[in-house]
């Protein structure tokens, strides 16, 4: 007798490569143990990149860009067609249409990945932070089981949300990989949008402390954004020119292979895969003390962005200083990650 394995259904409103995407793919690769997975996104790079690890893939006009009814529709006519045990929605859009279109039958289960304990990071004004948060605390009613992907992330969502179950903290689970990095120096590397809430000028400011007892030290800002205009002006007023690049986008891998330490003073984290990359390929990183930063890295890597002395310090500190580095050991997998949720699905009521 062949058991057919039960589907979950993965809800995800994006369709580029940048944030949520890393936890996607690295699901679709390892899998579920017990489930079948199924992926609905909106047409474009994420769809095309899980067809090609080999995953199930149904490109529907489905997310903000294609507007709250075309989504419903499409995740109903999904659910209708597919019958899965468990809807899994991601980000706060597949959140809210998940609870307004999927009825009786499916356990939901939700993954937060991007709550703040400051209202202001994520909406433009306390007024609409406080409508959010409303309609999440009334949508997580409607759902069998919430992740959050570090313990800050969970305490936020239970100040904020009120969910009447407990919410299961899941890291992001990353697998070791083969480089590591070969020695000391002060190549500085930002991975992040040039936004405010990224607090690139505290990061600049720091580099200029840094330049003045190491003037070897070199600084890239990979990423685009709004800021991106006023850094450049920073850096021209700084003097800075010729040691600090501003490349755009770059590829992660080959950017953190090139360079020491990564550098990232958001205001918010909740479990950044560029703190876990770099630490896991023995980078040094430097950090602010926020969100779920401490619950990846020793406090020789955090630091408050707002004192550019103690920002150079640490930088120094972290690409000189062999020792100083924070390092992954015991962090969980990609596969732990993947048991983990499997467990919850079953705790929600899902088979098997």
């Amino acid at each position: 007798m062949v058991l057919i394995a039960p589907t979950a259904l993965w809800v995800v409103p994006v369709s580029d490569l940048a944030g949520v995407a890393r936890h996607v793919l690295d699901v679709a690769r390892a899998g579920i143990p017990g489930w079948r997975l199924v992926f609905l996104t909106p047409p474009g790079d994420l769809p095309r990149e899980l067809k090609a690890v080999g995953a199930a893939v149904l490109e529907q006009p489905f997310g903000p860009e294609h507007g709250l009814r075309a989504s419903m529709a499409s995740l109903r006519h999904t659910v209708r067609s597919l019958r899965p045990q468990v809807v899994h929605s991601h980000l706060s859009y597949a959140d809210i249409v998940t609870a307004l279109a999927v009825g009786r039958g499916a356990r939901l289960v939700t993954t937060e990945h991007g709550i703040a304990r400051d209202d202001v990071i994520y909406h433009r004004s306390m007024a609409k932070a406080r409508v959010m948060a409303a309609v999440h605390t009334v949508r997580m009613r409607r759902f069998d089981a919430a992740i959050a992907v570090s313990l800050a992330t969970a305490d936020a969502m239970v100040e904020k949300w009120h969910p009447r179950r407990e919410v299961v903290v899941i890291p992001n689970g990353v697998d070791a990989v083969a480089t590591t990095h070969p020695g000391a120096g002060l190549r500085i590397l930002s991975l992040a949008r040039l936004a405010p809430e990224k607090r690139l000028p505290s990061l600049v400011s720091g580099f200029a402390e840094l330049r003045r007892a190491h003037p070897e030290a070199r600084l890239t800002l990979a990423g685009a954004g709004p800021e991106a205009g006023a850094l450049r002006d920073q850096v021209d007023r700084l003097g800075l020119g010729e040691v600090v690049t501003m490349p755009g986008f770059v590829d992660p891998d080959q950017a953190m292979a090139a360079h020491d330490v990564l550098a990232m003073l958001s205001v918010w984290e909740n479990c950044s895969y560029a703190l876990l990359d770099a630490a896991g390929r023995g980078m040094g990183v430097v950090a602010s003390d926020v969100g779920a930063n401490p619950e990846i890295l020793p406090a020789a890597s955090l630091v408050r962005a707002e004192d550019p002395h103690a920002v150079a310090s640490a930088l120094a500190a972290q690409g000189l200083d062999l020792t100083a580095r924070p390092g992954l050991t015991g962090w969980p997998t990609v596969a732990d990650m993947c048991a983990r949720v499997a467990e919850t699905y079953a705790v929600a009521g899902g088979r098997p």
